[in-house]
């Protein structure tokens, strides 16, 4: 391909919109007619946060791949944000929730598969006594409420660029260095900075600085930060974050939701971590709204202590669906059936084929880009080298840049997670699909070369 040295990416951008409105009559006559009953035009707002000028509208999804009401098949590195990071419509989760819906939804009461849960999450995971909540979100504002209550200490850490759902608590960043609420966040009426200390990723000293007044009760972080773009933890990163909140009196809470797909045991496992609280949403139960977290035994003995000692009443904790009957079938049939020794294998086997392909584009086109991956999770990131905090990585991600590789993608039949540049890998993708995504990736290469960005 050769160049063209005066268009623009706005120019591009125009190109690909008007390209999409024209293959996507129906999701376009949709997003009209959801307008009028739905705000913003769907479900929910973040449906309206991919690259297209209008929302797709899905029809099914099968293994690795999506069809729209337009009747277009597309490749899904997406998988729903990881809910389907398994795939789409698997057959034995299907059967699980089929049979269980027949026998009812929920009770309020626990069900046989609840002990099976059990044993395989501690089995898998490592820690021994767990708990349900309904999404990640909620199972980490348990994990807050029971540090507070067990520590007596009102304050929370978070990592600069980290994200845990709809925890308020999470919802502050750095700006020039200075902590602050993030931007755009609705409804806040109390000022978060005053009981949520952020620091940066990687940053031994400034987290050293954070734990030493004592007041924190707990420190929340993905072990890898994947919300940022992706920003990996240097060498040494996570022995010294134990060591340090142990020398502190602080719990750690490790929120997995994402870097479930970097083994069987998620990071923790493959990389001998040693949590207080192991957090997990999304992909445990398959899509079916589900989440879960374990406690270590000192931890479990200390929240009975402190429960003890607060009373009788309500503790702010758990909602009504949580471990209802159907996410515990859900979850049965991914522990046992789904997310297997096998499936990750596949799983890491293709994101090597897919961080190799990527890099091969990059050298190709001189691009100044480069690749992070844990386990079937790959980020394409607009710098070179990977930032090391979330500070370094906002400033390398030109979101106008993002957006046209989205729908460049999009145009040719590739989801990839509307946020940044976050690919995922199920264990149902075939290379095919992954050589097609990697081909898309160098089309739009090709598309810009000579733009200014």
């Amino acid at each position: 391909m050769i160049a063209d040295l005066t268009r623009t990416l706005p120019d591009l951008l125009a190109s690909e919109r008007a390209r999409f409105l024209a293959e996507h009559p129906r999701s376009v006559a949709m997003a009209k007619a959801a307008s009028a009953v739905w705000r913003g035009g769907a479900p929910m707002h973040w449906m309206n946060d991919w690259a297209s000028p209008s929302p797709i509208f899905a029809a099914q999804g099968v293994g690795a791949q999506v069809t729209d009401v337009d009747g277009k098949l597309y490749d899904d590195f997406c998988l729903g944000d990881t809910p389907s990071m398994f795939g789409h419509g698997d057959a034995s989760v299907a059967a699980a929730v089929a049979d269980q819906a027949k026998r009812g939804a929920g009770f309020m009461l626990p069900t046989a598969s609840a002990v099976i849960v059990g044993k395989l999450l501690a089995e898998r995971f490592g820690l021994p006594l767990w708990q349900t909540a309904t999404t990640a979100s909620d199972a980490n504002r348990a994990a807050i409420r029971w540090a507070r209550a067990v520590t007596g200490r009102p304050v929370i850490l978070v990592f600069d660029g980290g994200y845990h759902g709809m925890v308020d608590d999470a919802f502050v960043a750095l700006k020039d260095g200075v902590p602050t609420m993030k931007p755009g966040l609705l409804g806040q009426v109390h000022d978060l900075t005053a009981t949520t200390r952020v620091v940066p990723f990687n940053d031994l000293e400034a987290l050293k600085a954070a734990l030493a007044p004592g007041d924190v009760a707990a420190v929340l972080a993905e072990p890898v930060m994947t919300n940022c773009g992706m920003i990996l933890p240097e060498p040494g990163f996570h022995d010294a974050l134990r060591q340090l909140t142990r020398e502190a009196g602080t719990l750690l809470i490790l929120d997995e939701t994402h870097t479930l797909s970097t083994g069987p045991g998620g990071y923790t496992r493959a990389h001998g971590l040693e949590p207080d609280v192991f957090v997990l949403g999304k992909a445990v139960a398959g899509g079916v709204p589900a989440a879960v977290w374990g406690v270590t035994a000192e931890l479990s003995a200390r929240m009975d202590e402190a429960q003890a000692r607060i009373g009788p009443g309500q503790s702010g904790i758990g909602t009504t669906l949580s471990g209802n009957a159907l996410a515990m079938a859900a979850m049965r049939a991914m522990l046992s059936e789904v997310m297997t020794e096998a499936a990750y294998a596949r799983m890491l086997a293709g994101a090597e084929r897919l961080v190799a392909g990527l890099k091969r584009v990059i050298a190709a086109r001189r691009r100044p880009w480069s690749v992070a991956h844990v386990g079937a999770r790959v980020e394409l990131v607009f710098a070179d080298p990977p930032p090391k905090d979330a500070a370094a990585m906002r400033k390398a991600l030109d979101h106008e840049t993002v957006e046209a590789l989205h729908l460049w993608l999009i145009n040719r039949g590739v989801l990839i997670a509307p946020f940044h540049n976050m690919m995922l890998v199920s264990p149902v993708t075939d290379d095919a699909a992954v050589d097609r995504l990697v081909a898309a990736v160098d089309g739009f290469a090709g598309a810009i070369e000579g733009m200014k960005l």
